[in-house]
């Protein structure tokens, strides 16, 4: 291999590709247990969808899983349970970045911004979240979300305040970036298409960019991830072997680099199929009935590899 190959391979993460399943199956387990910054906290069980209600039990139990990985969990919603969770969160000495989901429904936005605004005047909120891939979705204009914004702002002004979008937003929408105290990105190169063998460098220029848009702010990873199930978009496979590649390289360049990262995600979503296609239901750590998905033993490890060079 040449240098400026060697050179790609380590700023890729690319070097996994030569370790045998044991030994990457090994070091997986070695990241995990070392701790995540932060993790989506995934609580609706198989069965349930959006709008379902979220009992205080599922979310106890969930939140007692993940507990000893991480340090951080990111919410959704502040409505229909969700709102339980940064209590919770708090109990099990968890930091929270709290989102209030907005869409095209009023009457919901605002009892999302109300919600939010009462954890946060009640101490169960580091980070507020205005908003998540609402531009994206075309949900809301520009103007509509700035006024949310401003309206959390205005009536929380003791935490930071920002919106959750996709990295290149935030260069191309500068109103809503001047408007956020601190830059909250999500960071897929699955969804853009990439190999998973140049997923990692793929991801560093992604940051790079929300940076140079936040002009000196604080630039937090909101989501980012690996499905290992599904449809192949382009380059990018959903695989079990490249969801463990891809988490063990994404969590040592937030250690290595001090990148505040939420992984995506804690538990597989099945309802999430209608919306992101095969591939949604399969981004946990865990899988849908909170078993562990890859700290399985090594015999079950090869059989979900067969395709693993030994």
């Amino acid at each position: 291999m040449s240098r400026r190959n060697a050179k790609i391979m380590s700023l890729s993460g690319g070097e996994l590709n030569q370790k045998t399943s044991n030994g990457l199956h090994s070091m997986f387990n070695r990241v995990l247990n070392k701790g995540m910054h932060g993790i989506c906290f995934s609580a609706y069980e198989d069965g349930q969808e959006i709008g379902a209600q979220l009992s205080e039990t599922q979310i106890r139990r969930r939140m007692k899983i993940i507990k000893p990985y991480t340090k951080w969990i990111r919410t959704f919603s502040c409505t229909d349970g969700n709102e339980l969770i940064p209590i919770i969160a708090k109990e099990f000495g968890l930091k929270t970045l709290v989102g209030a989901w907005l869409g095209n429904d009023l009457e919901i936005n605002n009892k999302e911004v109300e919600g939010l605004k009462k954890l946060a005047h009640e101490g169960y909120v580091d980070i507020a979240a205005v908003g998540n891939e609402v531009l994206y979705r075309n949900d809301l204009n520009e103007n509509e979300l700035l006024n949310y914004i401003y309206d959390v702002k205005k009536d929380i002004s003791n935490i930071p305040v920002g919106y959750v979008d996709a990295y290149y937003e935030f260069a191309e929408r500068p109103k809503i970036t001047q408007a956020c105290d601190i830059i909250l990105a999500n960071c897929y190169p699955f969804w853009e298409g990439c190999s998973n063998d140049y997923a990692l460098i793929y991801m560093k220029d992604m940051f790079r960019k929300a940076l140079k848009a936040g002009n000196g702010k604080k630039v937090i990873i909101t989501e980012t991830g690996w499905p290992s199930e599904g449809e192949s978009l382009q380059g990018a496979q959903p695989s079990y072997e490249n969801a463990i590649k891809y988490f063990i390289n994404s969590q040592l360049w937030s250690n290595e680099d001090n990148i505040e990262m939420f992984y995506f995600s804690s538990f597989d979503e099945p309802w999430k199929v209608g919306a992101e296609g095969d591939v949604g239901a399969f981004w946990g750590l865990w899988d849908k009935n909170e078993k562990p998905k890859f700290k399985s033993n090594i015999l079950d490890f090869k059989k979900k590899s067969l395709f693993f060079n030994e």
